[in-house]
This record gives C-alpha cells, structure tokens and sequence, in this order.
C-alpha cells in the first residue's frame, strides 16, 4: 500500500494571497468547542519544532474523530493511504494570519504575520517559500 505524506523540508508557507489580516490571532473556539484550526495552533505553537506536519495531521485527525492512542498505528496506516491537504490548506495560514516553517527535518513552527521572524524567512534565499491556499477564487 502507497503511503502518502504532506510532510515540508526547509519550507516556510506564507500567508494566502487573499488573506485580509496584518497580525496573527489565535483561532477561536467555534459554539463553545475548538476547531481544527486551534488544535492545530496548539500543537504547533505549544511545542515548536517538535512535530512534523504528518504528526499534526495524525494527531488532530485523531482528536476529532475520537480515536484513542491505542488505534493510532491502524490509524496512521488508513489515514495515509490516501493523499491529506497538507497546511497550505490550513486555516492557520488563510485565516488566522500564522506563517507555518518546516526545518531540515520537517518539523514545524509557527509565526505571525507581524512577527520579524515571519519577514526573516519570507527574506531567506536558503528556503522553499509558498503561499497558503487561496480562500477564495479568483
């Protein structure tokens, strides 16, 4: 069976061409529960070049479908069977305004639009840049 993978190597994904934010906000709870988006956001920014996007992905699909730890394998191997979005279709990058960096490894860390980090690395000649999805047609 093909294993597919939405992992990013030494990549920095901008903010989408359309987004409307010119500073990063955590993304909010939706009728008083999280959303993808923040469990995401939690991953990542509590724990900085800890995960790779796979990892994320695994972990939040996980979340939402209320699978426990004991079924991650079998998990992982159905839920990558098949091609994932990877995070240029994350709502962190075309909503909430947050710069997503994948180092050498693929591990993955956060950054605000505002941030002079997020400047630094859309800056870097060193790195693959692309921008997040497009929330909108054009």
């Amino acid at each position: 069976m093909k294993v597919h993978s939405t992992n990013y190597y030494n990549t920095f994904i901008e903010i989408s061409e359309d987004s409307n934010v010119d500073q990063a906000q955590e993304p909010s709870l939706r009728a008083g529960k999280k959303t993808i988006a923040l469990k995401q956001f939690e991953l990542i920014h509590n724990h900085p070049y800890q995960f790779t996007s796979d990892e994320v992905m695994l972990e939040v699909h996980m979340w939402n479908k209320d699978i426990n730890s004991g079924e991650r394998q079998k998990t992982k191997e159905t839920f990558f069977s098949k091609g994932q979005p990877c995070f240029r279709a994350s709502a962190l990058g075309k909503k909430w305004g947050w710069g997503i960096h994948h180092n050498e490894e693929g591990k993955m860390a956060i950054y605000g639009v505002e941030s002079p980090m997020y400047m630094s690395f859309v800056e870097d000649q060193n790195i693959v840049k692309v921008k997040a999805m497009r929330s909108k047609r054009k």
